[in-house]
């Protein structure tokens, strides 16, 4: 299963890491759907990791690429993405959301989008409040992929210089809240070209 057209602008700006997490959370998605009947899981969690560990690194590189962030802090291990965009700190210096609403063509649309998909595809999934345990069933870790992966989609368009047309309906294969869940009972004839 395809989530990300191989033949996409999206797909082509991802780096070979990138495109690998990609691909191991589409396998991921693809053996969890052929299997869910025989087993019994709690928490279809697990099949959001590799699109949020992906996501990361797609915006390392494009906060590299679009001079946010400096080399020695791509390639350090000190780099917080929470944090650099979190709107909590757009008054910070360095912060990337302030930074985002301010490059030409950017906006707090696309800042917004970033830090929701954040937050949503990777923070509130993969830690842990003993007050408020969550517990992701497979339409809600599928709803969370898409909303990962359409981030990723609309910060291509709106900072790569991007020219229009380049990124289209087939780049991904969006669900929206209506039919969801019918397009993830079909989840196996869902296919690029």
């Amino acid at each position: 299963m395809w989530l990300v057209n191989r033949d996409s602008y999206l797909w082509g700006m991802m780096s070979e890491e990138t495109r690998g997490l990609i691909e191991t959370g589409e396998g991921v998605l693809q053996f969890v759907f052929d299997y869910k009947d025989k087993v019994d899981i709690s928490d279809y969690s697990f099949c959001v990791f590799s699109f949020a560990k992906a996501y990361e690194g797609f915006l390392k590189r494009l906060f590299l690429d679009m001079g946010f962030i400096k080399p020695h802090e791509y390639y350090g291990d000190d780099i917080r993405i929470g944090r650099i965009l979190s709107p909590s700190f757009a008054q910070e210096k360095d912060n990337v959301f302030y930074h985002i609403c301010n490059y030409p063509g950017g906006d707090s649309d696309l800042s917004n989008a970033l830090w929701h998909a954040w937050k949503e595809g990777r923070n509130s999934v993969f830690h842990y409040f003993p007050h408020n345990f969550r517990k992701l069933d497979l339409d809600e870790a599928y709803r969370r992929i898409t909303i990962i992966l359409d981030a990723m989609i609309f910060a291509a368009q709106r900072c790569s210089d991007v020219k229009s047309g380049m990124l289209d309906k087939k780049d991904i294969l969006r669900v929206n809240k209506k039919n969801h869940k019918k397009a993830l009972d079909k989840i196996t004839t869902l296919r690029t070209v």
